[in-house]
């Protein structure tokens, strides 16, 4: 009799905590479209990325942002900090700096400064003087940035960079995908004046960030609304907005430009379909209790690889998907150089690398 009041008062002490111990979060209804399908249509699954070569394997973990410059050298920022460029072969690496947070999104600069979005750390910038990596800025408009998250440096000097969300720092993104607030912003940010400016707020965890052609817009990938915004640079449109692809199989993570006529987003993760319904009207007390639970029987994100090509009018071109033993992944950035295709990813110990050729077969 003892043991069963011991187990009832257990389970009520359990029922209590997941129904009513305060979280921080403040959970906001959203109804998410369908899911599109990953057996058939656009997304349906394939093996493109089983032959991923692996480069650099072994340097770090987590080469989440990878980027290029002119003449082909790999920049990457890990999970110790360090920042790192490799020789277009991989047989040669530089450590330019380590931010001491967790460098993010590069953005390469024609005249060779690395800007670095850390999550920890802030806006930083490795510049050409030789000076070790300096923080350029922590805030914007008063408002910490909470989870810097990448950057895209233009040729006319500008560069632009996101802050995914400004109340849950780095390690908490469940925190703000299970909130479902507007808590993410997009800044420019200008090395003549050294000002930074608020291009857009309200976003749904802004993550990824690229320019368009002739740097008319930038796109940057709203990863909790599964969608890419085009936020306009230049002509009538300039300080205006749009959907750029909608409804997206995945979260959206990184994006790119070929500089020509493709973008390459990496989702880290495909859809999950009891996420998308605790995210339903009248199921903000549910994710409250998601949010309550161990770590351990909390949503687990698919192994699955995963990387889209885009045209110039958002219609999806290239569907590159690989699951099964030895994925390289969870693929959070794809940047196209010449006749290869890069990744790089999270948690991975190694830079992805694909010949282009295998990854745009058949695309016109």
């Amino acid at each position: 009799m003892k043991a069963l009041i011991s187990a009832l008062v257990l389970v009520a002490v359990a029922a209590i905590y997941l129904l009513f111990w305060p979280v921080p979060i403040q959970p906001q209804a959203w109804t998410p479209p369908p899911a599109p399908s990953l057996s058939e249509g656009p997304y349906a699954y394939n093996e493109k990325l089983k032959d991923i070569e692996r480069m650099a394997e072994g340097y770090g973990v987590g080469p989440e942002g990878i980027n290029l410059d002119s003449e082909g050298s790999v920049y990457a920022g890990f999970a110790n900090g360090d920042v790192v460029r490799f020789s277009p072969d991989f047989k040669n690496q530089t450590k330019l700096g380590n931010t001491g947070g967790r460098p993010l999104g590069l953005g390469v600069a024609d005249d060779g400064s690395v800007f670095i979005a850390d999550a920890i750390k802030g806006f930083m910038v490795n510049s050409v003087k030789g000076v070790d990596i300096e923080t350029i800025s922590t805030e914007a408009d008063g408002q910490k940035y909470g989870f810097a998250d990448d950057a895209v440096a233009g040729r006319s000097g500008m560069v632009y960079f996101t802050d995914a969300s400004d109340r849950f720092g780095y390690g908490n993104h469940m925190s703000d995908l299970l909130e479902h607030g507007a808590n993410g912003r997009v800044f420019s940010y200008d090395p003549k004046t050294q000002e930074v400016k608020t291009l857009m707020k309200g976003v749904h965890f802004a993550n990824g960030v690229a320019l368009g052609p002739d740097e008319a817009y930038i796109l940057v990938n709203e990863t909790s609304e599964y969608r890419v915004l085009r936020y306009w640079l230049k002509g009538e449109k300039a300080g205006t907005q749009d959907v750029f692809i909608d409804n997206l199989p995945g979260f959206p993570d990184n994006i790119s430009f070929n500089g020509e006529n493709r973008f390459w987003v990496a989702l880290v993760a495909p859809r999950d379909a009891m996420l998308d319904k605790t995210l339903l009207p009248g199921n903000e007390w549910l994710r409250k209790v998601v949010y309550r639970l161990p770590k351990f029987l909390q949503p687990k994100p698919s192994s699955l690889a995963f990387a889209l090509g885009l045209d110039l009018n958002g219609k999806v071109i290239a569907n590159l998907q690989y699951e099964g033993k030895g994925a390289y992944g969870p693929i959070t950035s794809v940047r196209e150089y010449r006749e290869w295709l890069y990744f790089g990813s999270l948690t991975d110990t190694a830079i992805g690398r694909l010949p282009l050729n295998k990854a745009i077969a058949g695309v016109p």
